[in-house]
Parts: structure tokens; C-alpha cells; sequence
């Protein structure tokens, strides 16, 4: 039906850094080696597009893309990373102690190695200082990045000033306090309002949710201040898609979505691993899969009592009408925990520049009014209104 291909690609090997790669960097001790049916690089070239995946376990970014049939995995060394936020042309990324946004220069891309293979170039534009705020799922709303601030048990945007401007809490936590009293985790969005959350508990003590995360997860209505759903096995990644309610009932490895009439969660499909991290194109959902091994975390949940053989690690591609499995790359060795899984429109072959001193010294971007004074054969048009000198 379909065929079983294995890797060796551009940073698996033995994914040392580069000399200019970020201080904070460290290179696993592990190889990072890869399998995948062939259709899943068959769904990236038909959709034009390419997958992003964290992985705050093994501190990489990796970007999924395909080569002529064969997946290329791609990976972008950060202080574990965990949430994304796609908007156009935009990137963001939640990291240790930071939220990074990246750019996209389209006149760089044709620069970079393998000359004329990339499409998308993104290079970084800012950096906001935010603690240790366990920064979780995030998304970009009326031209600002949310996030859940997992550790305060709150939703926050960035701010010039604070380390992060609170803009909601759930009406049970009754201080702003750092001790992830609910594990908010997961936010939808809906028609550029923060709709959704989900948290692993309706507690109010430090860590309350774990002693009863089996399931006790909820799924929040935001404006309305109400619980949505209960019972949920440590949910994450709720979605609006195709006028549903999409989310993740991790604990089991599962996937559905709930109706919001009568609070049931439907199951579509379980998977083989703590499923987390979710995103559609066409009728196809994109997950991200686990290997969660027992610990004060994971013990005690259904999945986790599943086989260690029979747990994996990567990005499954179901369809979300029928609940087959059609497509899976799964990692080995290093990598072990995903948390984000977003795909990428219009980017068959992008990049994310974090160690090449030479580009990043050498562009630019600056305002239309300021392109007057330069050079007219040193510039080089961007999508918008404003432009590149490199």
C-alpha cells in the first residue's frame, strides 16, 4: 500500500553544530535517524508545503520537508523549544526563558546551501525576555503573539516593558501565582479571538492537576468562563477546523473532537503515543506523537502503560473523515518528545537562520521612504511594503 523508507539526510547524522551555532546550544550525544512512508513526503509536495515540529526534549526545531519524494528532516538547534505561531510571512517561537520571531526574507532564500533549493528564508527580527514561564501553545491575534504562561496558569502577550502582560485567567485560579496550579496548556483560536483552552485539572493549589490527570482534563470556553468539556485524559491542542472542535486526549493517545452541544468527546483514533501538538490541511490532520516512559508526569495515564514497544515518536497523518492512518515519520534515539506540530502553506523548502554569520550580517531590511537613498542595484524587492538590502 505504502512504502517504508529510511533516512539519512542533510542533520542526522551526528547534528554537531556549526562553529557560529548559538552559545546555548548543545549537540545531542545521540544520532537523530528517521523512517517515513513515502506518502508522507507525496502529501507535502501536494499540499506545497512543509511541517515544523518541536521538540523541547532534544532542544531541536525540526523542519519536515520534502526532496524529491524523499522526507528531509531538518533541524534548528533551541533552548527547548516548544510553542509556534505561524502568521504571514511571520514565525514565533516559544523557548526556555524567551519568545523568538523570525521574518520571512524571500531574497535570501536563493542564498542559502543547497543553492536554489530553498523557497523560504526566515531570519530573526526579535527576541522577548519572558523567564521561566513554561511557555506552552501560542498564537499570533491581531498582529500579537499569545501564549499560554503555563507556570501562572494564564494567557499573556508579550510586553516592552514586563516580562509578560496577563490578559486572562480561569475564574478558579484565584491568584497569578507561579505554580501551574491547572497546566493550562492548550489555545484555539476563532475568528482572531482566543476561544479555547485546555488545562489537565480545575485546580487551585500548586500542581493540583497531577494527582488526578488520568481524567480530570477540561476544555474551557474563555469568554463565556465555563468548562466545556470534562473527563479528558491530560488534553491538549484544541482546534477549530471545519466548524469542529478538534483536540488531542493525549493520556490515551487520542484523537477526536467534542460536541460543544452536550460536552462529549467523539474519538476519531488512538495512536500509538501521548498525542500532542495538531494542525489540518485538506482532510488531513498532522499530529505529533510521544514516547512517554513512566515518570512523575506521564505515570498513571493509559498510554503510558502501553508497551514500550508499542509507543513512538513523531508525526502521524490521519485522515480526520475516515480515522485511517495515511502517512508517519517516526524518530529514533534523540528524539523522544514532541510538543508543536504546525504546517507551513507555500513553503516547499524553507529554512530558519539562526548560525550563518555571513547572511545575517549581510541583510537588511528597511522602510520604503528609506530605500530612496540606497543604491537601486543593491536592493531586492520583498512581498510587501517593505524591502531587502542585502
Amino acid at each position: 500500500m505504502r512504502g517504508l523508507i529510511r533516512m539519512q539526510n542533510d542533520s542526522e547524522m551526528t547534528d554537531a553544530p556549526s562553529p557560529n551555532a548559538p552559545a546555548d546550544a548543545s549537540a545531542s550525544p545521540h544520532p537523530m535517524r528517521s523512517q517515513h512512508t513515502s506518502t508522507f513526503p507525496q502529501l507535502l509536495s501536494h499540499f506545497g508545503a512543509s511541517v515544523l515540529v518541536t521538540t523541547y526534549q532534544a532542544g531541536r526545531l525540526v523542519i519536515l520537508r520534502n526532496d524529491d519524494g524523499v522526507l528531509n528532516t531538518h533541524f534548528r538547534l533551541f533552548p527547548k523549544p516548544m510553542g509556534l505561531a505561524l502568521a504571514p510571512h511571520r514565525l514565533a517561537l516559544g523557548a526556555a526563558m524567551e519568545i523568538r520571531e523570525f521574518h520571512n526574507v524571500p531574497a535570501v532564500a536563493p542564498k542559502l546551501e543547497p543553492k536554489g533549493k530553498h523557497d523560504v528564508a526566515f531570519l530573526p527580527r526579535t527576541a522577548h525576555g519572558t523567564g521561566d514561564v513554561q511557555i506552552h501553545e501560542m498564537a499570533f491575534i491581531k498582529d500579537e503573539v499569545w501564549f499560554v504562561n503555563t507556570r501562572f496558569s494564564c494567557l499573556c502577550t508579550r510586553s516592552s516593558v514586563y516580562s509578560f502582560q496577563p490578559q486572562w485567567r480561569p475564574w478558579f485560579i484565584s491568584q497569578l501565582s507561579p505554580e501551574d496550579r491547572c497546566h493550562l496548556n492548550g489555545l484555539c483560536v476563532v475568528d482572531g479571538v482566543a476561544k479555547y483552552v485546555t488545562a489537565l485539572g480545575e485546580t487551585n493549589d500548586a500542581g493540583g492537576w497531577r494527582k488526578n490527570k488520568r481524567d480530570c482534563g477540561i476544555l474551557i470556553d474563555v469568554a463565556r468562563q465555563e468548562i466545556v468539556a470534562r473527563g479528558l485524559s491530560m488534553p491538549h491542542s484544541p482546534r477549530w477546523y471545519r466548524d469542529r472542535l478538534w483536540l488531542l486526549n493525549s493520556g490515551t493517545g487520542g484523537f477526536g473532537w467534542v460536541d460543544l452541544a452536550t460536552g462529549r468527546y467523539e474519538s476519531v483514533v488512538e495512536l500509538p503515543g501521548f498525542t500532542r501538538g495538531l494542525c489540518f490541511a485538506g482532510q488531513f490532520a498532522f499530529i505529533g506523537l510521544s514516547q512517554v516512559r513512566e515518570s512523575a508526569v506521564f505515570s498513571g495515564i493509559p498510554i503510558a502503560e502501553r508497551p514500550e514497544s508499542e509507543r513512538a515518536c513523531g508525526v502521524w497523518v490521519v485522515n480526520i473523515d475516515t480515522g485511517e492512518i495515511v502517512a508517519w515519520v517516526k524518530f529514533e534515539d534523540a528524539v523522544q518528545e514532541i510538543f508543536a506540530v504546525e504546517i507551513l502553506q507555500n513553503a516547499r523548502f524553507p529554512d530558519v537562520v539562526i548560525d550563518d554569520q555571513e547572511i545575517l550580517a549581510g541583510s537588511f531590511i528597511l522602510p520604503d521612504q528609506a530605500l530612496h537613498d540606497v543604491p537601486q542595484d543593491v536592493i531586492r524587492p520583498l512581498p510587501s511594503t517593505s524591502n531587502d538590502l542585502s
